[in-house]
């Protein structure tokens, strides 16, 4: 209320003390009474020599009298009245005809000036009164911080799913705002900063705000390039003046979200560095050297790239303790999953675990954004609830991209890559320690004609021999389906992003992971540091194992062949295959579907392309399989 009353005041003088300058700038706001008189008495006192002086506008006549008296009159059409005027020894002074401007504006025109400069005036005297809002005029060294006090909505531990080793870490920090006694009475200091280390999108933010809500208490965030301006000194300015908000606010939590636009390496630039960017990283580490640990004011950073911070701040005493914030694993994804379904109505059928299971790799901020393209398909749909259909056809938009149902494909490529994909399907299916097919489609998607969609039971930790082989071999698939089938002149190029994975997985058998038996345990990645001869050989082992994966690969599909082209035949008819459909076409079972559950697709073998046919266009196997090493 004192800060109100103040302004009010302040304000009040302002309005009184523009009155007043208008009254004195006011035109005749000095001058004595004018007395009006009959034009009558005019000539009379004219003809007495009573008249000093007059001024002429138009008709209107004003004057001075011999006795000092001002007067005005209104003086009627006399062509005579200027020589009697003269005549009788009266100074005459003429004026040009009176405009038609409005006198209030021009009254405005000539004091608005004086009125902004008593506005402006005030606005600096109120910024240098009170600059800590940060956004002023006489502001531009102070933080930007944003503080949020979140009583209700507040975000907990309980919202942050999926990484739950990251969240035990952290409930200790929770513990120490909540009863800091409890650790400083036994000698115990709490680390003063935290780094929050992760992939973009893992809920590195999440986390810092669940942190602050399970404590209650203040939350300070801003952005790492938010300290960092083109003058020299001001993002030193606004980190003094952040932690001294900090501080009045204490119990609090500063967040730093992107910290490496300003932690980065001292002196790792063109020329030496940038001065404006290292000043305010040193004082940075000035002001995380000068907290008290029981201050009761933790800083939270995050990054996704802890490799090119300065070394300074990560040693002990400034960010004392790293948490690594990962991708989520399966259970961790369909917890997350969970966590963005609860707000939308599901049928029965909808399964996170399957979802979790059909989406590796993907961070908590792609699973958001999976929930909710399914959210807008049904929406599109018209349905009332969110079924497993969306929720398959938005995982595929995510990955892939929207379907391209519009584009023109003729029959000979589309039976290409019909037999494409089903040898794809008919490798992963027949190969040892392969996931289960989820999918199987030639429906263009992005960059792809089609795609043969694996459902892995578990997430791999870590890549064992028989497990790569079997991948190689199932990137082999495409090719040798279109070869076996079209023959080797008709192959087309929808198999090179099969090839460069196929060979990306054998050269880190070779080089890095040492399962060459001729090379043994060494690791030859460095090109550089190896010789031409020992080039050649890791070429001849990486040529080796993908020349064993073919042989194997093309075993399969000549030993299958009836299955191929059920596979091949059911997907030119209904485009997109479920796992389960698969396996049914290769035990030659009924296919199952309602609409026609008799069909057999027994011996049926579509005509194949006569020679020349169209050539697949680039991708058709980018996605023969989801996961990548």
């Amino acid at each position: 209320m004192n800060n109100i009353g103040r302004n009010v005041a302040i304000w009040v003088v302002i309005v009184l003390a523009a009155i007043g300058v208008l009254a004195a700038f006011q035109p005749g706001g000095s001058r004595q009474a004018v007395q009006k008189i009959a034009y009558s008495d005019f000539v009379h006192d004219v003809e007495r020599h009573e008249v000093r002086s007059v001024a002429i506008r138009e008709q209107n006549i004003s004057g001075v009298l011999t006795n000092g008296t001002s007067f005005e009159t209104y003086a009627p059409s006399d062509p005579a009245m200027v020589s009697r005027l003269t005549e009788a020894g009266v100074e005459v002074t003429a004026h040009p005809p009176q405009s038609d401007d409005n006198p209030i504006l021009r009254y405005i025109a000539a004091y608005l000036p004086i009125i902004l400069m008593l506005g402006l005036g005030f606005m600096v005297f109120r910024q240098m009164q009170n600059g800590g809002a940060g956004r002023g005029a006489m502001s531009f060294g102070k933080s930007r911080a944003k503080m949020m006090v979140e009583k209700k909505g507040r975000v907990t531990f309980a919202d942050v799913a999926g990484v739950e080793e990251s969240k035990e870490e952290l409930v200790e920090i929770v513990d120490f705002l909540k009863d800091p006694q409890k650790y400083t009475r036994l000698g115990g200091k709490i680390p003063k900063g935290v780094l929050l280390v992760g992939p973009p999108g893992t809920g590195k933010t999440l986390l810092a705000r669940a942190v602050a809500g399970e404590a209650n208490v203040p939350f300070f965030s801003v952005s790492g390039s938010d300290f960092v301006e083109m003058f020299v000194g001001v993002g030193a300015s606004r980190v003094r003046d952040m932690f001294e908000q900090g501080k009045k606010n204490a119990p609090c939590i500063i967040f730093i979200d992107e910290i490496d636009a300003v932690g980065r390496q001292r002196g790792a630039g063109m020329g030496g560095g940038n001065d404006e960017r290292e000043q305010t990283l040193n004082q940075m580490l000035v002001e995380m050297d000068g907290f008290d640990s029981n201050e009761g004011v933790i800083l939270i950073a995050a990054t996704n790239r802890p490799d090119v911070l300065d070394r300074a701040l990560l040693r002990p005493g400034r960010f004392d303790r790293q948490v690594v914030v990962p991708n989520p694993d399966v259970k961790g994804r369909e917890k997350i999953l969970q966590v963005h379904m609860k707000k939308l109505p599901l049928s029965s059928d909808v399964n996170p675990k399957v979802i979790a299971r059909g989406t590796v790799g993907f961070s908590g901020a792609e699973l958001a954004n999976l929930v909710n393209e399914a959210a807008l398909f049904a929406a599109r749909l018209g349905l009332r609830t969110v079924g497993m259909a969306q929720f398959d056809e938005a995982r595929d938009k995510v990955m892939m991209g929207a379907e391209r149902r519009s584009a023109v494909i003729d029959e000979a490529e589309k039976k290409m890559t019909a037999y494409h994909e089903a040898a794809h399907a008919l490798a992963t299916y027949f190969s040892p320690s392969s996931d289960p097919i989820h999918k199987a489609t030639i429906v263009p998607r992005g960059q792809a004609l089609g795609m043969v969609q694996p459902l892995p039971e578990k997430d791999n930790l870590s890549y064992r021999r028989q497990w790569c082989f079997s991948k190689i071999v199932t990137y082999m698939g495409g090719r040798i389906g279109e070869e076996v089938i079209f023959g080797h002149d008709e192959v087309s190029a929808g198999a090179s992003g099969d090839i460069q994975g196929a060979t990306s997985i054998a050269r880190h058998m070779v080089t890095k992971w040492g399962m060459s038996d001729k090379l043994g345990m060494m690791d030859y990645a460095d090109a550089e540091n190896i010789s031409g001869m020992t080039a050649r050989e890791v070429d001849q082992e990486v040529r080796k194992i993908l020349d064993e994966a073919y042989a194997a690969c093309r075993h399969i599909i000549l030993t299958h062949m009836d299955a191929l082209h059920r596979v091949a035949q059911a997907l030119l008819e209904y485009e997109t295959l479920t796992g389960e459909e698969i396996g049914r076409l290769i035990r030659d079972e009924p296919l199952g579907r309602k609409d026609d559950e008799d069909q057999s697709f027994s011996g049926r073998r579509p005509s194949v392309p006569p020679a020349g046919g169209a050539v697949a266009a680039e991708g058709t196997g980018l996605a023969a399989v989801s996961e990548t090493v």
